[in-house]
């Protein structure tokens, strides 16, 4: 994390004990503390989840997955990804894929399917429509393949808390999809826009982990 002026928590923690403003009673505690303190502020990996048969590499670059006159909920997905100790990562790329809102995939051609390669903060942004259901799925998902150099790759699953399937309560019946194995993968959905333009908005931020 930063602080306003740009350093972060431990960069703060030794400007603190070189001033004096921390008082450690042996020399040899330094280390000590500053290991102890980093790894309080540690953030958890975001929970994997199943790649599943529909992966297709070189999917095309882009943030826009939907076409002008596509049916189905309009969908804007935003995020940033981080690593474990909370810095922005640069240099990420983010594949995404998934079904058009009757809940079939593209296995002929690459609609609803992007590789999206975040900006120099870790963010990442893509327009789509609303996933739909289909047989051998209870819930609605968005597939993700995040890779970062010097990073293990992630493969996981962003599901939607508005799903018909969690009746309103994800926190009790998420386990309802047997794949869904963290509650965290479910993120809430905001209807913002003109009643005329409305759109549903999700936030996903990932946390990567270091090799």
């Amino acid at each position: 994390m930063l602080d306003r002026g740009g350093l972060n928590r431990r960069e703060i923690l030794q400007k603190c004990l070189a001033l004096g403003s921390i008082t450690l009673i042996a020399s040899s505690s330094r280390a000590a503390m500053l290991l102890a303190f980093e790894e309080k502020e540690l953030r958890k990996p975001t929970p994997a989840n199943e790649l599943g048969p529909f992966y297709k590499k070189r999917a095309p670059e882009t943030a826009t997955l939907r076409a002008p006159g596509d049916p189905g909920m309009p969908l804007s997905v935003s995020g940033q990804i981080l690593d474990t100790r909370g810095e922005k990562l640069p240099n990420v790329v983010v594949e995404v894929w998934q079904t058009d809102h009757l809940g079939h995939y593209d296995l002929d051609g690459y609609r609803y399917r992007a590789k999206l390669p975040a900006d120099s903060s870790g963010n990442y942004k893509f327009e789509s429509v609303m996933p739909g259901h289909y047989p051998d799925r209870v819930c609605q998902h968005v597939h993700y393949l995040v890779t970062a150099p010097g990073h293990k790759p992630l493969v996981t699953q962003l599901y939607f808390a508005t799903d018909p399937v969690f009746e309103g309560d994800p926190d009790k019946n998420f386990n309802r999809d047997p794949l869904i194995h963290s509650r965290e993968l479910v993120r809430p959905v905001m209807l913002v826009g003109d009643p005329k333009d409305i759109h549903a908005a999700v936030n996903f931020e990932l946390c990567l982990e270091r090799f």
